[in-house]
Protein backbone atom coordinates (compact mmCIF):
# COMPACT_ATOMS: atom_id res chain seq x y z
CA UNK A 1 0.00 0.00 0.00
CA UNK A 2 1.46 3.23 -1.14
CA UNK A 3 1.89 6.13 1.82
CA UNK A 4 0.02 9.89 0.64
CA UNK A 5 2.94 11.93 -0.52
CA UNK A 6 1.25 14.73 1.00
CA UNK A 7 0.76 13.45 4.61
CA UNK A 8 1.07 16.63 7.66
CA UNK A 9 2.72 15.68 10.92
CA UNK A 10 -0.03 16.24 13.55
CA UNK A 11 0.61 19.12 15.95
CA UNK A 12 -0.98 19.24 19.70
CA UNK A 13 -3.53 22.33 20.49
CA UNK A 14 -2.02 24.78 22.92
CA UNK A 15 -4.48 23.34 25.73
CA UNK A 16 -3.30 19.87 24.92
CA UNK A 17 0.28 19.85 25.79
CA UNK A 18 0.10 22.36 28.41
CA UNK A 19 0.82 19.57 30.86
CA UNK A 20 4.37 19.24 29.32
CA UNK A 21 5.21 22.81 30.23
CA UNK A 22 3.74 23.13 34.00
CA UNK A 23 6.12 22.79 36.89
CA UNK A 24 5.42 21.25 40.19
CA UNK A 25 5.21 25.16 41.30
CA UNK A 26 3.24 26.48 38.66
CA UNK A 27 0.82 23.30 39.61
CA UNK A 28 0.67 24.95 43.34
CA UNK A 29 0.14 28.42 41.91
CA UNK A 30 -2.52 27.37 39.98
CA UNK A 31 -4.09 25.45 42.69
CA UNK A 32 -3.58 28.11 45.81
CA UNK A 33 -5.19 30.64 43.08
CA UNK A 34 -8.56 28.91 43.31
CA UNK A 35 -8.35 29.32 46.69
CA UNK A 36 -10.18 33.15 46.89
CA UNK A 37 -9.79 33.20 50.50
CA UNK A 38 -6.12 32.73 50.85
CA UNK A 39 -5.27 35.25 47.91
CA UNK A 40 -7.06 37.74 49.70
CA UNK A 41 -5.66 36.80 53.35
CA UNK A 42 -1.98 37.00 51.43
CA UNK A 43 -2.84 40.59 49.70
CA UNK A 44 -3.79 41.29 53.58
CA UNK A 45 -0.61 40.55 55.03
CA UNK A 46 1.07 41.52 52.54
CA UNK A 47 -0.58 44.80 53.37
CA UNK A 48 0.20 44.62 56.96
CA UNK A 49 4.17 43.84 56.28
CA UNK A 50 4.36 47.63 54.12
CA UNK A 51 2.29 49.70 56.32
CA UNK A 52 4.66 48.17 59.26
CA UNK A 53 7.76 48.38 57.60
CA UNK A 54 7.07 51.96 56.36
CA UNK A 55 5.34 53.23 59.89
CA UNK A 56 8.16 55.42 60.12
CA UNK A 57 7.92 56.80 56.82
CA UNK A 58 4.13 57.65 57.03
CA UNK A 59 5.06 59.24 60.44
CA UNK A 60 7.45 61.72 58.96
CA UNK A 61 4.72 63.03 56.62
CA UNK A 62 2.02 63.27 58.58
CA UNK A 63 -0.07 60.72 57.62
CA UNK A 64 -0.28 58.89 61.26
CA UNK A 65 0.64 60.54 64.84
CA UNK A 66 3.74 59.74 66.67
CA UNK A 67 2.24 56.61 68.60
CA UNK A 68 3.58 58.00 72.06
CA UNK A 69 2.23 61.66 71.63
CA UNK A 70 0.14 62.48 74.09
CA UNK A 71 -3.02 64.67 73.58
CA UNK A 72 -4.51 64.55 77.20
CA UNK A 73 -3.17 68.15 77.66
CA UNK A 74 -5.42 69.67 74.88
CA UNK A 75 -8.03 67.74 76.55
CA UNK A 76 -8.43 64.63 73.76
CA UNK A 77 -8.15 61.69 76.30
CA UNK A 78 -10.94 59.02 75.50
CA UNK A 79 -11.87 60.75 72.16
CA UNK A 80 -14.28 59.19 70.20
CA UNK A 81 -13.38 57.91 66.52
CA UNK A 82 -12.95 61.45 63.96
CA UNK A 83 -12.39 63.63 66.35
CA UNK A 84 -10.58 66.57 65.28
CA UNK A 85 -8.13 68.99 67.64
CA UNK A 86 -5.78 72.02 66.38
CA UNK A 87 -2.29 71.41 67.03
CA UNK A 88 -0.19 74.04 66.33
CA UNK A 89 3.24 71.78 66.65
CA UNK A 90 2.04 70.12 63.36
CA UNK A 91 2.92 71.76 59.85
CA UNK A 92 -1.33 70.98 59.30
CA UNK A 93 -3.27 72.66 62.31
CA UNK A 94 -5.84 70.13 60.97
CA UNK A 95 -5.52 66.40 62.97
CA UNK A 96 -8.20 64.10 63.11
CA UNK A 97 -7.96 60.76 65.08
CA UNK A 98 -10.00 58.47 63.18
CA UNK A 99 -9.85 55.81 65.25
CA UNK A 100 -10.25 58.19 68.12
CA UNK A 101 -8.22 58.15 71.04
CA UNK A 102 -7.31 56.18 74.28
CA UNK A 103 -6.45 57.31 77.98
CA UNK A 104 -3.59 59.48 77.20
CA UNK A 105 -4.81 61.35 74.60
CA UNK A 106 -2.68 59.36 71.97
CA UNK A 107 -4.31 58.25 68.64
CA UNK A 108 -5.22 54.88 67.97
CA UNK A 109 -4.93 54.45 64.55
CA UNK A 110 -1.10 55.10 65.07
CA UNK A 111 -1.00 52.87 67.42
CA UNK A 112 -2.34 49.92 65.85
CA UNK A 113 0.13 50.45 62.95
CA UNK A 114 2.78 50.51 64.99
CA UNK A 115 1.90 47.19 66.79
CA UNK A 116 1.62 45.41 63.43
CA UNK A 117 5.44 45.80 63.32
CA UNK A 118 5.30 44.17 66.38
CA UNK A 119 3.12 41.60 65.83
CA UNK A 120 5.24 40.98 62.43
CA UNK A 121 7.90 40.72 63.87
CA UNK A 122 7.37 38.45 66.71
CA UNK A 123 5.70 35.98 63.93
CA UNK A 124 8.43 36.14 61.21
CA UNK A 125 11.21 35.66 64.17
CA UNK A 126 9.48 32.67 65.96
CA UNK A 127 8.56 30.92 62.88
CA UNK A 128 12.30 31.68 61.65
CA UNK A 129 13.65 29.95 65.14
CA UNK A 130 11.03 27.36 64.92
CA UNK A 131 12.53 26.28 61.03
CA UNK A 132 16.16 26.18 61.38
CA UNK A 133 16.26 24.93 65.21
CA UNK A 134 13.09 22.41 64.55
CA UNK A 135 14.55 21.29 61.33
CA UNK A 136 18.35 20.98 62.24
CA UNK A 137 17.55 19.04 65.40
CA UNK A 138 14.78 16.63 63.87
CA UNK A 139 17.34 15.88 60.71
CA UNK A 140 20.27 15.15 63.14
CA UNK A 141 18.01 12.56 65.60
CA UNK A 142 16.22 11.02 62.68
CA UNK A 143 18.79 10.19 60.31
CA UNK A 144 21.53 9.15 63.07
CA UNK A 145 19.03 7.42 65.31
CA UNK A 146 20.42 4.88 67.76
CA UNK A 147 21.36 6.21 70.86
CA UNK A 148 21.42 9.88 69.51
CA UNK A 149 18.00 9.63 68.73
CA UNK A 150 16.99 8.15 71.68
CA UNK A 151 19.02 10.69 73.94
CA UNK A 152 17.70 13.75 71.40
CA UNK A 153 13.94 12.57 71.63
CA UNK A 154 13.63 12.07 75.30
CA UNK A 155 14.63 15.73 76.00
CA UNK A 156 12.12 16.80 73.43
CA UNK A 157 9.62 14.59 75.43
CA UNK A 158 10.99 16.34 78.35
CA UNK A 159 9.97 19.77 76.73
CA UNK A 160 7.19 18.52 75.69
CA UNK A 161 5.92 17.98 79.42
CA UNK A 162 6.29 21.08 80.90
CA UNK A 163 3.35 23.56 79.74
CA UNK A 164 4.18 26.13 77.47
CA UNK A 165 2.35 29.05 78.36
CA UNK A 166 3.65 28.57 82.17
CA UNK A 167 7.14 28.48 81.37
CA UNK A 168 6.75 31.48 78.97
CA UNK A 169 5.44 33.58 82.09
CA UNK A 170 7.92 32.39 84.02
CA UNK A 171 10.93 32.82 81.82
CA UNK A 172 9.50 36.45 81.29
CA UNK A 173 9.11 37.28 84.70
CA UNK A 174 12.76 36.41 85.08
CA UNK A 175 13.69 38.39 82.52
CA UNK A 176 11.63 41.31 83.09
CA UNK A 177 13.20 40.95 87.22
CA UNK A 178 16.32 41.20 85.40
CA UNK A 179 16.07 44.57 83.81
CA UNK A 180 14.87 45.87 87.36
CA UNK A 181 18.16 44.91 88.92
CA UNK A 182 19.97 44.79 85.68
CA UNK A 183 23.02 46.90 87.89
CA UNK A 184 23.63 44.25 90.18
CA UNK A 185 24.22 41.23 87.11
CA UNK A 186 27.14 41.65 86.06
CA UNK A 187 28.56 43.01 82.41
CA UNK A 188 26.94 39.98 80.47
CA UNK A 189 23.49 40.76 82.30
CA UNK A 190 23.68 44.31 81.96
CA UNK A 191 24.10 43.90 77.87
CA UNK A 192 21.32 42.24 77.69
CA UNK A 193 18.93 43.72 79.21
CA UNK A 194 20.43 46.98 77.63
CA UNK A 195 19.53 45.65 73.95
CA UNK A 196 16.32 44.26 75.48
CA UNK A 197 15.54 48.00 76.28
CA UNK A 198 16.83 49.03 72.30
CA UNK A 199 14.42 46.90 71.30
CA UNK A 200 11.50 47.65 73.33
CA UNK A 201 11.28 44.50 75.16
CA UNK A 202 11.35 42.13 71.83
CA UNK A 203 14.45 40.66 72.65
CA UNK A 204 13.92 38.79 75.73
CA UNK A 205 10.88 37.81 73.89
CA UNK A 206 12.71 36.83 71.06
CA UNK A 207 14.64 34.10 73.39
CA UNK A 208 11.61 32.98 74.85
CA UNK A 209 9.78 31.61 71.85
CA UNK A 210 12.68 30.58 70.56
CA UNK A 211 13.38 28.08 73.16
CA UNK A 212 9.74 26.48 72.79
CA UNK A 213 9.02 26.89 69.18
CA UNK A 214 11.14 24.39 67.88
CA UNK A 215 9.73 21.39 69.67
CA UNK A 216 7.24 20.35 67.49
CA UNK A 217 9.05 20.48 64.00
CA UNK A 218 11.42 18.61 65.73
CA UNK A 219 9.33 15.99 65.98
CA UNK A 220 7.85 16.17 62.41
CA UNK A 221 10.91 16.63 61.24
CA UNK A 222 12.38 13.70 62.81
CA UNK A 223 9.17 11.48 61.37
CA UNK A 224 9.90 12.40 57.76
CA UNK A 225 13.20 11.90 57.68
CA UNK A 226 12.49 8.14 59.23
CA UNK A 227 10.42 7.99 56.12
CA UNK A 228 12.39 8.71 53.36
CA UNK A 229 15.94 8.12 54.67
CA UNK A 230 15.36 4.30 53.63
CA UNK A 231 14.42 4.84 50.63
CA UNK A 232 16.14 4.07 47.22
CA UNK A 233 17.39 7.33 45.89
CA UNK A 234 19.15 7.66 49.55
CA UNK A 235 20.70 3.95 49.26
CA UNK A 236 21.80 4.76 45.89
CA UNK A 237 23.60 8.19 47.27
CA UNK A 238 25.36 5.95 49.64
CA UNK A 239 26.15 3.12 47.71
CA UNK A 240 28.39 6.33 45.21
CA UNK A 241 30.41 7.33 48.34
CA UNK A 242 27.94 10.43 48.99
CA UNK A 243 28.83 11.52 52.66
CA UNK A 244 26.23 11.89 55.49
CA UNK A 245 26.20 16.16 54.75
CA UNK A 246 25.40 15.27 51.30
CA UNK A 247 22.51 13.12 51.81
CA UNK A 248 20.87 15.47 54.09
CA UNK A 249 21.34 18.74 52.75
CA UNK A 250 21.08 17.52 48.72
CA UNK A 251 18.61 14.30 49.03
CA UNK A 252 16.50 14.54 52.12
CA UNK A 253 15.86 18.23 53.04
CA UNK A 254 14.18 18.72 49.21
CA UNK A 255 11.88 16.28 49.79
CA UNK A 256 10.91 16.57 53.12
CA UNK A 257 11.22 20.65 53.17
CA UNK A 258 7.58 20.85 52.04
CA UNK A 259 5.01 19.72 54.87
CA UNK A 260 7.50 21.23 57.13
CA UNK A 261 7.24 24.86 55.58
CA UNK A 262 3.72 24.55 55.81
CA UNK A 263 3.79 23.68 59.45
CA UNK A 264 5.92 26.62 60.55
CA UNK A 265 4.21 28.95 58.26
CA UNK A 266 0.75 27.76 60.68
CA UNK A 267 2.38 28.23 63.41
CA UNK A 268 3.01 32.27 63.08
CA UNK A 269 -0.60 33.27 63.97
CA UNK A 270 0.03 31.13 67.49
CA UNK A 271 3.41 33.11 68.02
CA UNK A 272 1.28 36.33 67.38
CA UNK A 273 -1.80 35.36 69.91
CA UNK A 274 1.38 34.60 72.42
CA UNK A 275 2.88 38.31 71.92
CA UNK A 276 -0.40 39.50 72.45
CA UNK A 277 -1.20 37.47 76.01
CA UNK A 278 1.91 38.49 77.03
CA UNK A 279 1.48 41.92 76.70
CA UNK A 280 -1.73 42.03 78.20
CA UNK A 281 -0.66 40.45 80.96
CA UNK A 282 2.11 42.90 81.80
CA UNK A 283 4.59 40.84 80.65
CA UNK A 284 5.31 41.86 77.09
CA UNK A 285 7.01 44.17 75.17
CA UNK A 286 7.96 47.54 77.67
CA UNK A 287 5.90 50.32 77.51
CA UNK A 288 5.09 52.34 75.76
CA UNK A 289 6.30 50.66 73.06
CA UNK A 290 2.56 49.65 71.03
CA UNK A 291 1.12 46.48 71.13
CA UNK A 292 -2.20 45.34 70.42
CA UNK A 293 -2.48 43.15 73.45
CA UNK A 294 -1.05 46.07 75.95
CA UNK A 295 -3.87 48.25 74.16
CA UNK A 296 -6.32 45.71 74.81
CA UNK A 297 -5.11 45.67 78.15
CA UNK A 298 -5.66 49.16 78.53
CA UNK A 299 -9.00 49.54 77.83
CA UNK A 300 -10.04 48.28 80.57
CA UNK A 301 -9.45 51.40 82.12
CA UNK A 302 -12.37 53.03 79.94
CA UNK A 303 -14.60 51.06 79.77
CA UNK A 304 -15.65 48.64 77.05
CA UNK A 305 -19.26 49.64 76.66
CA UNK A 306 -19.07 53.16 76.91
CA UNK A 307 -15.32 53.41 74.85
CA UNK A 308 -15.95 50.87 72.88
CA UNK A 309 -13.22 51.85 69.93
CA UNK A 310 -10.35 51.12 72.99
CA UNK A 311 -10.82 47.23 72.79
CA UNK A 312 -12.24 46.86 69.31
CA UNK A 313 -9.33 48.80 67.19
CA UNK A 314 -6.58 46.05 68.76
CA UNK A 315 -8.95 43.39 68.59
CA UNK A 316 -9.78 43.87 64.85
CA UNK A 317 -6.49 44.11 64.03
CA UNK A 318 -5.64 41.23 65.50
CA UNK A 319 -8.73 39.21 64.90
CA UNK A 320 -7.77 39.99 61.18
CA UNK A 321 -3.98 38.98 60.99
CA UNK A 322 -4.21 35.98 62.75
CA UNK A 323 -6.79 34.58 60.79
CA UNK A 324 -4.93 35.80 57.58
CA UNK A 325 -2.16 33.27 58.64
CA UNK A 326 -4.52 30.50 59.07
CA UNK A 327 -6.50 30.96 55.89
CA UNK A 328 -2.76 31.80 53.79
CA UNK A 329 -1.70 28.16 55.49
CA UNK A 330 -4.69 26.39 54.57
CA UNK A 331 -4.21 27.32 50.79
CA UNK A 332 -0.78 26.72 51.12
CA UNK A 333 -1.20 23.23 52.37
CA UNK A 334 -3.91 22.73 49.33
CA UNK A 335 -1.70 24.15 46.92
CA UNK A 336 1.07 21.86 48.09
CA UNK A 337 -1.13 18.62 48.50
CA UNK A 338 -0.52 16.78 44.72
CA UNK A 339 -3.67 14.89 45.20
CA UNK A 340 -6.17 18.33 44.46
CA UNK A 341 -3.90 19.75 40.97
CA UNK A 342 -6.29 17.05 39.24
CA UNK A 343 -3.41 14.86 38.49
Amino acid sequence: MAVASNAKPVTLAPDQDETKTRTPLGDAWIQFRKNKLAVVSLGVIIALCVIALSADFLRSIGFIDNPNYQHQARGMAFAPPWTCTQDPKRMDPQWCFVWGTDDLGRDMFSRAIYGARISMAVGIVGAAVSMVVGITYGVISGYYGGRIDNIMMRFVDFMYAIPDLALIILLQTFFKTLAAYKDDVGPLGRALVDIDISMGGLFFLFIVLGLLSWIGVARLARGQVLSQKQKEFVEAARAIGARNRRIIFAHLLPNIIGPLVIVVFASVPGFIATEATLSFLGIGVNPPTPSWGDMIALAQQGGFTSRPHLVLVPTFMLTVTVLSFYFLADGMRDALDPSLRGR
